[in-house]
């Protein structure tokens, strides 16, 4: 299988993951098209990279500013790679791929930055699905070095090594996973969420107070050694023994718990509906995002060097 030097870069979807993809491809040299169906999504993709900007060391300002917007599919064809940022919808990314895949070359590789949608599935849309993987990036995209390499049933290794090396030479920090629902970070996420809001439902916390008790406690910790080297370094012996009381006393829901449901019911969305599990209005919305990246980018500096 041949496999390109990876230059040119073509990323589909300019909403905010799709646009920060883009911008950090561009800082990092690479010749960058964000491709998406509306001026008015190519002129929010641009508005997002402005103000992403300032994120980027001085140096590389320039080339991030040199994203190519456009309408055209004449993008995908002379591209290395193209990385589909769209709809997180099924339907909508197989119509799309059936649609570029006769613009592209023959040494192509594509990627998908689904955050759960199966890879295997996805990739029956393609007549060459060995040359398709996942790439899911982290919201958000210019900040957290995370990156899934996302393997389906049909995929190459060549194909998964090429994306991984290349998220290595980003500066990123990839990990390989098999294509199972929620790949990796979400699998993690959704199951502290999920203990997360039964504490609340049951009084055990407040929501205030299972945030802090991550962001200074577990959440601080995790973020300088993962749960395997924290059991190691606590002794397995009394995380066995922990294990042995508590597991059977943690949620085990198999459906969206009735607080969730409360606020997606209500209306109440979170930063995007200006109210959620807490309150975004006025200008505490993106009081909250500023915080968030002056915290992630202070916390990989230290940790990362990036």
């Amino acid at each position: 299988m041949n496999i390109p030097d990876i230059k040119t870069i073509t990323v589909a979807g300019a909403g905010t993951m799709g646009a920060l993809i883009a911008q950090t491809f561009a800082a990092c040299g690479y010749e960058v098209f964000l491709w998406n169906r509306s001026q008015s999504g190519l002129e929010r993709g641009r508005a997002i990279m402005d103000e992403n900007l300032s994120s980027i060391p001085h140096e590389r300002q320039s080339a991030a500013a040199r994203v190519l917007l456009t309408m055209d599919q004449n993008c995908f064809r002379g591209a290395d790679l193209v990385i589909e940022s769209i709809a997180e919808n099924l339907e909508v990314k197989h119509a799309f791929y059936r649609q570029i895949e006769p613009l592209l070359k023959e040494t192509c590789l594509i990627a998908t930055n689904t955050s759960g949608l199966s890879i295997t599935t996805l990739s029956r849309a393609f007549a060459a699905p060995e040359r398709f993987c996942g790439m899911h990036w982290i919201n958000p995209a210019n900040l957290i070095p995370l990156i899934e390499v996302i393997s389906g049933e049909q995929t190459a290794p060549e194909t998964s090594a090429a994306v991984y090396a290349l998220s290595e030479a980003l500066g990123k920090k990839p990990i390989h996973v098999k294509d199972v629902p929620g790949f990796a970070l979400n699998r993690l996420q959704f199951a502290v969420l999920r203990e997360a809001l039964h504490m609340v439902e049951t009084g055990a916390a407040s929501m205030e107070d299972v945030d802090r008790a991550m962001k200074y406690g577990l959440g601080l910790r995790y973020a300088c050694i993962g749960p395997f080297e924290t059991a190691d370094l606590g002794g397995l012996d009394i995380f066995c023994g922990i294990s042995e009381y508590l597991f059977a006393d943690l949620a085990d829901d198999k459906e969206p718990q009735a607080l969730l449901r409360q606020k997606k019911a209500e209306g109440k969305l979170g930063l995007k509906s200006g109210a959620g599990f807490f309150d975004y209005s006025g200008s505490r919305g993106a009081e909250a995002v500023a915080e968030r990246n002056r915290k992630l980018t202070a916390i990989s500096k230290i940790l990362f060097e990036i």
